[in-house]
């Protein structure tokens, strides 16, 4: 099984790309561009808490 995303090259990766700056507008890209870095940040501070936190229980243990 092959992910869906992977799928999408070209052409197909611009019309996407157009689509999204037709429903957000010029100028909502930079901002929803920064949401995402900021979600993206937060995901792997969570994911990298969670592995220490793990960690930490499995020395205790």
């Amino acid at each position: 099984m092959t992910p869906i995303l992977g799928e999408i090259i070209g052409w197909e990766a611009l019309l996407v790309l157009g689509l999204i700056a037709l429903l957000f507008g010029s100028s909502q890209l930079p901002k929803l561009a920064r949401s995402v870095g900021q979600a993206s940040r937060e995901l792997r501070k969570g994911l990298h808490e969670d592995s220490d936190e793990a960690d930490q229980k499995d020395k205790d243990a």
